[in-house]
């Protein structure tokens, strides 16, 4: 019998979500979790967030999903745009928890994670890393990553959100 996978995520959120619209389709999060638990063994998922109170509704949705939500406080950038850097908490979880899992997936096209991909390579601990959107995909992430970098262009059949229209609405 085959052991059991406990795999771990690591999901960059902003990074995920902008790199999926850029492909031109939504993400269904519950479906992405089912995907990382029945491709790749994740056992654990955390997806890092920035935090706006607003969002309450979403983020009770992710959580119910099976998502651990990792908070950043966020501020806006010169151009007013609300910003959460989440890269140094996502390298600090993957590594406080490196002894838990067995292999971890960065769900990220930023280069800012370099040097954790390249460590968790050179020890056998990196599944893969999903990379959101090709063309923005970090030339030092796909040439650390190599053959375990695997792109989510061809996804969407998969995980795409589809959002549900109501009986009274649907023809027949």
């Amino acid at each position: 019998m085959r052991k059991k996978e406990n795999n771990y995520a690591f999901i960059d959120s902003q990074n995920l979500n902008l790199g999926v619209q850029n492909l031109g389709w939504k993400l269904d999060y519950k479906r992405f979790m089912i995907y990382l638990k029945d491709k790749y063994g994740v056992l654990v998922a955390y997806l890092f967030i920035g935090y706006l109170p607003e969002n309450q509704d979403l983020y009770s949705s992710l959580q119910r999903a099976g998502y651990y939500l990792v908070f950043k406080p966020t501020l806006p950038d010169k151009d007013g745009e609300i910003k959460g850097n989440v890269d140094a908490d996502l390298v600090l979880q993957t590594m406080l928890d490196y002894d838990k899992f067995d292999k971890a997936i960065i769900v990220s096209s930023d280069g800012d994670f370099y040097s954790l991909v390249k460590y968790l390579y050179k020890q056998n601990k990196l599944k893969c890393v999903l990379s959101p959107y090709v063309k923005t995909c970090s030339v030092l992430l796909k040439r650390t990553a190599r053959e375990k970098i695997v792109f989510m262009n061809n996804l969407r059949q998969k995980l795409e959100y589809k959002r549900k229209t109501p009986l009274r609405d649907r023809t027949t």
